[in-house]
């Protein structure tokens, strides 16, 4: 049985509960790399051995592939396989992996009770809102359903929260990276401009043919820039179209690059990857094919030649290259100026930053940089920077909520005290999000010091209440704390730690309430 790291028990203990409030429909998000097939394996192994009979349902052979054999470790158990001439109807395994493409045919699913399943796992889950896996989820309407994905964009979101009740458990790239659950990512700007701002958008997404054609006339310089940065590098390049990643494959080679091309039409597939692997090639080209269902922990460059503005899918691309491995001490991200007038092209910084003005300033280090930058470094550099401008900014108009309430802080103040990112630009999913804030909540937030007639919905409560108590049990300084010393013009008390704050107070209150002499509030840090 294989022992699950802090956050993979949390992850799965927050979806059995969901399960059991009545959320029979709920997300689960963890970045490529961070186990999510353990996850949901160990969930599974939990929901079997109360009874019930559960099925994991994907759209690929390797997804199914991967399932089967992570259950097996996880919780010892066999699977039954529902693909093609294969059936788990009737079969003695609890737990089955099923083919999408198989299931949805109508003769194929009314052979199976609508109580067959009693909870059915979609992994990739941002595929879910398609008819066919519509058609199997709606023929078992009683099963508990979790859909996992990587971090979506908050498009995903907002069209995964038609189907789905709750988002259960997310964890971050970020914080995947500080936890040293994923290698950290260093990016470097490569001073080609390849102007896309013609092409067109088709499915929300930057047409792949087009792409290709305006690609095409730069990839002699793209083999020549990587010449000089991927020589020593396990390297994945992924590119739109098949014919353009087997050019660029043959460009590599007239370069000196072991390279080789996948597809899905690769008879010989499965030997080109396991050469990859074991160093036959050091570049690897394909068109888009191992965004999903593959892994090679080895790569440590990783270039995208298929620009896109949807950031589930840059994740992907990135985390192939992000998995530990032993003597890889970080990912090499070649990243390249894209000319286009869209301002929602997925660039490195959409890795770690939702917010739109860290992650301009992540970029913008990134392109002035003349060497590779450390993403979450880069982050942290961002992140006061922008906290400092928008202490600025808001100060008149803090000043006048102070006026408003001196007893109370806003929850804006609040969040941008603590610098949390997420309580700033909240927008709401779910439908119990958009809710109003219970009276159980209100009053809860206004012991706590909170203003809560600026809390507008039931899911900033909620975020609220939680981040409150997170930095409760980490010893942070209070909302009443941070109220207090920032009308004193103290800076960043979100930040102190609950003794330093108490300390600061218990001076001011020694001193008559008065600033004592030599003491610069703004500038002073615990």
């Amino acid at each position: 049985m294989m022992n699950l790291r802090p956050y993979q028990t949390q992850a799965r203990d927050a979806v059995i509960a969901e399960w059991d409030k009545g959320h029979r429909k709920t997300l689960l998000v963890l970045p490529t790399g961070t186990g999510k097939t353990v996850v949901f394996s160990s969930i599974l192994g939990q929901r079997v051995s109360r009874g019930g009979k559960a099925l994991v349902l994907a759209h690929r052979g390797e997804l199914l592939t991967q399932a089967a054999d992570k259950l097996l470790a996880v919780t010892g158990l066999s699977c039954g396989l529902e693909k093609a001439e294969s059936s788990c109807l009737n079969g003695e395994e609890q737990i089955a992996v099923g083919s999408v493409q198989t299931l949805a045919q109508e003769s194929r699913l009314r052979q199976f009770p609508r109580n067959y399943f009693t909870d059915i796992v979609v992994d990739e889950a941002h595929h879910c809102l398609s008819d066919s896996y519509q058609r199997v989820l709606e023929h078992f309407p009683d099963a508990n359903v979790l859909g996992v994905t990587a971090t979506p964009d908050r498009g995903d979101r907002k069209d995964l929260g038609q189907y789905f009740d709750s988002l259960a458990f997310e964890y971050s790239m970020e914080d995947a990276i500080r936890d040293k659950y994923l290698c950290p990512v260093k990016a470097q700007m490569i001073p080609l401009e390849l102007d896309i701002s013609k092409v067109q958008i088709t499915n929300g997404d930057f047409s792949t043919g087009q792409i290709g054609s305006f690609l095409e006339p730069y990839l002699q310089q793209i083999a020549k820039e990587m010449a000089h940065y991927c020589k020593d590098r396990k390297t994945v390049v992924f590119l739109p179209l098949v014919h353009i990643s087997q050019r660029f494959r043959d460009i590599l080679e007239d370069d000196g690059f072991r390279a080789a091309e996948v597809n899905g039409n690769s008879t010989d597939r499965a030997q080109i990857l396991a050469d990859f692997e074991n160093g036959k090639y050091d570049v690897l080209c394909n068109s888009m094919l191992l965004t999903e269902g593959w892994d090679c922990p080895s790569v440590d460059c990783v270039v995208v030649l298929r620009p896109t503005k949807v950031r589930s899918l840059y994740q992907q691309m990135v985390g192939r290259g992000m998995r530990l491995h032993p003597g890889k001490d970080h990912l090499l991200l070649l990243d390249f100026l894209w000319m286009t007038e869209r301002h929602d092209l997925c660039r490195p910084s959409c890795l770690i930053s939702k917010d739109a003005d860290i992650a301009k300033r992540i970029d913008a280090q990134i392109k002035d940089a003349d060497d590779s930058v450390d993403l979450v470094d880069a982050e942290d550099e961002a992140e006061r920077n922008v906290l400092q401008e928008r202490e600025e900014t808001l100060a008149r108009e803090l000043e006048e909520m102070r006026l408003r309430t001196r007893r109370l802080v806003d929850p804006l103040q609040y969040a941008v005290s603590i610098a949390a990112e997420d309580l700033v630009g909240y927008v709401p999913t779910f439908a119990w999000e958009m809710a109003p804030p219970s009276e159980k909540q209100l009053a809860f937030l206004e012991q706590r010091g909170i203003y809560s007639a600026s809390v507008e919905n039931m899911g900033k409560a909620s975020l609220l209440i939680g981040r409150l108590m997170r930095r409760q049990k980490m010893g942070l300084a209070t909302p009443k704390q941070i109220r207090c010393l920032e009308r004193y013009g103290f800076r960043q008390v979100g930040t102190w730690k609950f003794e330093e704050a108490g300390k600061m107070i218990s001076r001011l209150a020694a001193n008559s309430w008065r600033l004592p002499r030599g003491l610069i509030p703004n500038k002073y840090k615990p």
